[in-house]
């Protein structure tokens, strides 16, 4: 049964054992499917923690990137899933990275109201004001989802920069 299923699909489901035996004899841990995508970022899209542990100690590069400039910590900020985004950066990620419409994880975690993924992109350095091409910041888009909580951390966070500029 799991013979027939890709690496990207065992990552996806979180089939740990099936998915380590193929990486050891197939050698296929940073192997991109159709649309450019690595069993990492599968099984960050699909919030498979150990899974995104087990690729990243066997040397998955987190940096690669879909055929849409996808990215597997915008993958992961689009659901929320804190613990892989932290991971993620923790591997040294670009925390701004965009994709070809413009989005970045910043901007994924506010449409998702993922309050907490915010608060930790915005501590991790994401830039607030890069705009999607559609000319929306993270903070217009909250607004316009009427995001209250995400808007808050984002305005906490301008008001912790500007007054760091003043001193």
């Amino acid at each position: 049964l799991f013979a027939a299923l890709s690496v990207h699909q065992l990552a996806a489901q979180g089939e740990m054992l099936y998915l380590a035996t193929r990486i050891e004899q197939e050698n296929v841990i940073n192997h991109k499917d159709e649309e450019g995508f690595t069993p990492l970022m599968w099984a960050a899209a699909h919030g498979q923690i150990a899974v995104v542990e087990f690729l990243l100690q066997n040397g998955a590069d987190p940096q690669i990137l879909g055929k849409g400039r996808e990215s597997a910590l915008s993958l992961a900020c689009s659901k929320g899933y804190t613990d892989i985004v932290k991971m993620l950066l923790d591997c040294g990620v670009d925390v701004n990275e965009y994709d070809w419409n413009g989005g970045t994880p910043l901007l994924y975690a506010v449409h998702g109201n993922h309050v907490k993924c915010v608060k930790i992109l915005l501590e991790s350095g994401a830039d607030p004001t890069i705009e999607t091409d559609a000319g929306c910041n993270s903070m217009d888009l909250a607004v316009a989802l009427g995001y209250r909580s995400v808007q808050q951390v984002i305005e906490s966070h301008l008001l912790r920069l500007l007054q760091n500029i003043k001193e």
